[in-house]
């Protein structure tokens, strides 16, 4: 590692003037960005050169690519989901150790990742990355270059003085976007190429997140963030600027958050974004929530809901008036659940309206009012009033957040309506608990509540690359496991394989399903809801009665194969099973 600045580094490889390095530097200081991201873009280095100084910087190697044959026995030693997840280039591989080509000199994940994957010790060399890209293009197609070839464009755009201007108008919220990758604009296509790609991996969520001299995109996949790329903080504005006008919203307020929608399709295949900006101190930060909106509905089997607990649900859907509730934090399926429920009973018979903040996913036959937009009057008590005259057999409303919806929603549950909604609750007792916290009157409670579902949402592990090991009966104690015989008899269950496969990209996991419990309001139940009692003690009398704890079902899951102790402690509070 050479402990020099890059400025003085660079003096030895490029015949840039010290004068003008020297410029740079203070630029790089007053603005957050970096002195040889600041001398490429005005031209007065090259890639070639800013590498070669990266490399001696980090005590790298720099390989030129532009004469390196590299055979494809090497290219299949690593999986292509890896390369294309790290921007790597495997070059060749003598004694055992793979020689790796990175763009960034501190992609150690990369080194370690593809190291665990293939077996192989790895040494990381720093490329160029046009080079890079360029057996990126001829290996894996032209959609491997975009990120790239946009970000350059809209850079060399800024550099040269260009304005770049849009027409607040330009982009229809009557219709979706077609997303394309051979938008003709660099910042159109860099922002299409961001969209692309969460949605192709699988993303629920796409988080555009400013920093001091960058802007990290990261996406959600499976629950977890992941790095997914990084953008020059030169062209963050213009981003900023396209995804707001995408989402119909005002570019010129950046002091205020805004919410919005973005319908987009891809090969045919139509999403809606629900998009929000929050004003940060290195600038508007931007969340996009991904729903695809299909006729597929996801069933209720593979949601996870057991056989036991699957009759529990089909006797409570069929009720003709009722109220179900799913409780549960943000982003634990609740909605997924609702929807997967509705698609059961919708049925041309039924007049089946919904309520939402906002409309997630739409469906066919159903009456679904949006009251998501500022300029509505509507407030989901209002709604639900107005949805009551509309005879209605089936109401769901998004969530309950007040003593009025929670009332209208109780007294319409009594006559005649079957009505779904959500809680914010911890478990399932939590849910009756809550609305007497609401005011609601406990014997409205104890008249209408039929069935309050708790879950959460574990990983589910990748069936092509899932590891069985054995572990002894009582390490699975404190997940309510009690075995019948020796503690110490081992028991086989599954981890997800370090660097996963191809199927799961390396994950080792694919996919999530729910952990559920379900509170079936039985006389008992009912007379400790007059009472006004504990969530604890509706909770012990409802385990007597046979209620299976969310913890226990996730168990269950764990002994099928089908997740891991880690993930079942990660979202599962054990102190309420």
């Amino acid at each position: 590692m050479d402990r020099r600045a890059v400025g003085e580094i660079l003096q030895d490889v490029s015949t840039v003037p010290r004068e003008q390095i020297e410029r740079a530097v203070q630029v790089a200081k007053k603005g957050g960005a970096r002195t040889l991201e600041i001398l490429e873009a005005a031209k007065a280095i090259t890639e070639e050169e800013k590498q070669k100084t990266l490399a001696r910087k980090w005590g790298l190697e720099y390989c030129n690519l532009g004469g390196v044959h590299i055979s494809e026995e090497v290219f299949k030693q690593v999986p292509d989901w890896l390369l294309k997840e790290h921007k790597a280039i495997p070059i060749s591989i003598n004694d055992g150790v793979l020689t790796l080509g990175v763009t960034d000199p501190l992609n150690v994940r990369a080194s370690d990742e593809i190291a665990a994957a293939t077996g192989f010790t790895v040494k990381l060399v720093l490329v160029s990355e046009g080079q890079l890209m360029q057996i990126f293009q001829a290996r894996f197609g032209a959609a491997e270059k975009v990120d790239q070839k946009a970000i350059e464009g809209v850079v060399d755009e800024a550099e040269g003085s260009i304005d770049i201007k849009f027409e607040q108008a330009s982009v229809s919220q009557d219709a979706s976007i077609d997303i394309k990758l051979s938008e003709e604009v660099p910042i159109v296509r860099l922002v299409n190429s961001v969209l692309i790609k969460g949605i192709s991996d699988g993303a629920s969520d796409i988080h555009v997140q400013p920093a001091k001299d960058r802007v990290r995109v990261r996406y959600r996949v499976d629950g977890v963030l992941k790095d997914a790329m990084t953008i020059p903080k030169a062209i963050a504005g213009p981003v900023t600027a396209r995804f707001k006008i995408m989402a119909g919203l005002d570019i010129a307020e950046k002091r205020r958050p805004q919410d919005g929608r973005i319908d987009v399709s891809i090969d045919g295949k139509h999403y809606e974004l629900r998009f929000s900006t929050l004003p940060a101190i290195h600038g508007e930060k931007i969340v996009m929530r991904i729903a695809e909106q299909s006729n597929t509905m996801i069933g209720l089997q593979k949601l996870g809901v057991s056989e036991g607990m699957m009759k529990i649900l089909e006797e409570a859907i069929v009720r003709p008036y009722g109220m179900i509730l799913v409780t549960g934090p943000t982003g634990s399926g609740k909605s997924t659940t609702l929807y997967s429920v509705l698609d059961r009973i919708n049925t041309p018979e039924k007049n089946i309206v919904t309520v939402e903040n906002p409309v997630e996913r739409r469906m066919r036959r159903l009456t679904q009012v949006d009251i998501s937009s500022d300029r509505s009057p509507l407030t989901f008590a209002s709604a639900l009033r107005s949805i009551l005259r509309q005879d209605p057999n089936v109401i769901m409303v998004g969530e309950i957040r007040d003593h009025e919806t929670a009332l209208i929603a109780a007294e319409a549950s009594l006559t005649g309506h079957l009505v779904f909604s959500t809680l914010h609750t911890n478990d399932a007792p939590g849910a009756i608990t809550r609305l007497i916290d609401m005011e609601v009157e406990p014997f409205l409670i104890s008249s209408s509540l039929i069935l309050a579902i708790a879950q959460r949402l574990v990983r589910t592990l990748c069936e092509g690359c899932r590891q069985p090991y054995e572990v002894e009966a009582d390490t699975l104690s404190k997940l309510g496991f009690k075995p019948a015989g020796d503690p110490k008899e081992k028991i086989q269950i599954y981890k997800a394989k370090p660097g996963g496969c191809s199927l799961c990209r390396g994950r080792g996991y694919k996919g999530r399903m729910g952990v559920f419990e379900m509170l079936q309001v039985t006389d008992a139940i009912r007379a400790l809801t007059l009472k006004r009692a504990s969530a604890t003690e509706i909770r012990a009398v409802a385990r007597e009665e046979g209620m299976v704890p969310m913890l226990q079902d996730a168990l269950s899951k764990i002994l099928q194969g089908r997740t891991t102790i880690e993930e079942a402690l990660r979202v599962v509070d054990i102190e309420t099973a």
